[in-house]
């Protein structure tokens, strides 16, 4: 058996104005995820508690299979482990994001999507004036960067009380209120605080502005935490996996749970990127590997700006380069499984993830059809095939679960599984 599952990442959303009334799946022409859902179920479910936050790091945990309850511990630690960077028990990590805020407005949480060549030279700055035996400034991917704390032979100034709000949260939005709060949150603040007066005649923003790219004014530090332990994937299931994906939280998910990390060039985590090489080497992996996953980003970017258009357009390029590649040649490989889901909505409107339950769909071996031939959020909404705890979706899609999808099939709406 061979088990593929596509994420595209926040696509999940309401019915918008612009696309004549209907949501971005519904409007979006997807006839491979159609080809899925008419050959197999079409369901729900929630991958993030409404006590957490509604992040990826919360649903991504969700849909490997792990209880986000007992392993969740913040977003920055996964992304550490992307990087290689060990943590210890008395160690904090903190993402570093690179943005634009401006009259106290954050104006672009990406600074204008800066290159991961000019971020090097911020964090450099960074670690060379404020950085210190406990201080360490980390170059990531574009804006998407770490701190770390050593916190060894010291009080721990944080704990999972420190409150901090994701810069993709603020778009257009007043930052006065969404500083860091709580233990060690004085010393976030400061470090803020002083990265704009490091960063305002910094010779990276002195050609952005040139360029008249947005200049990244400060970094806003948040989505600290310490580092979960997760039993290997293969030990609770027997199963190989891999992961294929342009964005350090899911390499550092794939990290800790023991799975391949496969970079594809072209990869972007963002509408740009090069679908179709995701798709190939998607079905070179499923050759070595049980399980294969491709998270795709580029329609939660298209949500963080607000754009529509770009949205149907991402999931378009996800359902023929990536749905389609892998739906026909794990078909003829033998027995499969495949499924594909988002992790979270990520609304337009607000510009920001939410909770609430996201449609999925997925067919292969064992799996008797339903009456679903579309997949979308509003066919999604009447099926009775219904997870409240997303974790435990995994074990339901590799035939662990209990539930039975080769007895809830055709017929059995309302059945409401999982509640």
């Amino acid at each position: 058996m061979k088990y593929a599952i596509i994420v595209p990442d926040g696509c999940a959303d309401e019915p918008q104005e612009s696309l004549g009334g209907k949501t971005p799946l519904e409007a979006a022409d997807v006839p491979a995820m159609d080809a899925v859902a008419a050959a197999g179920v079409l369901g729900r479910s929630c991958n993030v508690p409404d006590s957490l936050p509604p992040g990826s790091d919360v649903a991504n945990l969700s849909l490997l299979g792990y209880n986000p309850f007992e392993h969740y511990t913040g977003r920055a630690p996964l992304e550490a482990a992307a990087q290689g960077i060990e943590l210890g028990p008395d160690d904090w990590a903190v993402r570093c994001n690179l943005v634009t805020v401006e009259d106290q407005i954050m104006r672009d949480f990406t600074a204008g999507h800066i290159s991961t060549e000019e971020a090097v030279e911020l964090l450099k700055t960074m670690q060379e004036k404020l950085g210190d035996e406990r201080l360490e400034f980390h170059p990531g991917v574009s804006y998407r960067n770490l701190l770390v704390y050593r916190g060894a032979g010291a009080e721990p100034p944080f704990s999972h009380d420190t409150r901090s709000t994701p810069p993709h949260d603020l778009t257009g939005r007043s930052v006065i209120d969404d500083y860091p709060r709580g233990p060690g949150s004085d010393m976030l603040t400061q470090l803020m605080s002083e990265s704009m007066t490091l960063f305002a005649d910094h010779p990276v923003n002195v050609r952005r502005r040139e360029q008249g790219k947005p200049p990244a004014t400060t970094v806003w530090l948040w989505g600290l935490g310490n580092m979960p332990q997760l039993t290997p994937f293969a030990e609770l299931h027997g199963l190989q996996g891999a992961m294929i994906t342009a964005v350090d939280l899911l390499r550092g998910l794939a990290t800790l749970v023991g799975w391949h990390r496969i970079e594809v060039p072209g990869a972007t985590g963002y509408t740009d990127t090069d679908y179709a090489a995701k798709g190939r080497y998607a079905v070179e992996a499923l050759r070595e590997v049980d399980l294969v996953v491709v998270h795709v980003e580029a329609t939660d970017e298209a949500s963080h700006e607000g754009d529509a258009a770009a949205k149907v357009k991402a999931l378009e390029q996800i359902d023929r380069h990536i749905v389609g590649a892998i739906h026909e040649a794990i078909k003829a490989q033998g027995d499969y499984r495949i499924l594909v889901t988002p992790d979270h909505p990520t609304l337009l409107r607000t510009k920001t993830h939410a909770h609430g339950f996201v449609p999925f769909v997925m067919s292969g071996t064992g799996i008797k059809p339903d009456a679903a031939d579309r997949y979308d959020d509003p066919t999604a909404e009447h099926s009775g095939l219904v997870f409240k705890e997303g974790w435990k979706l995994m074990d339901e899609f590799l035939g662990t679960g209990g539930w039975g999808l080769g007895v809830y099939g055709l017929g059995t709406r309302g059945l409401g599984v999982g509640q």
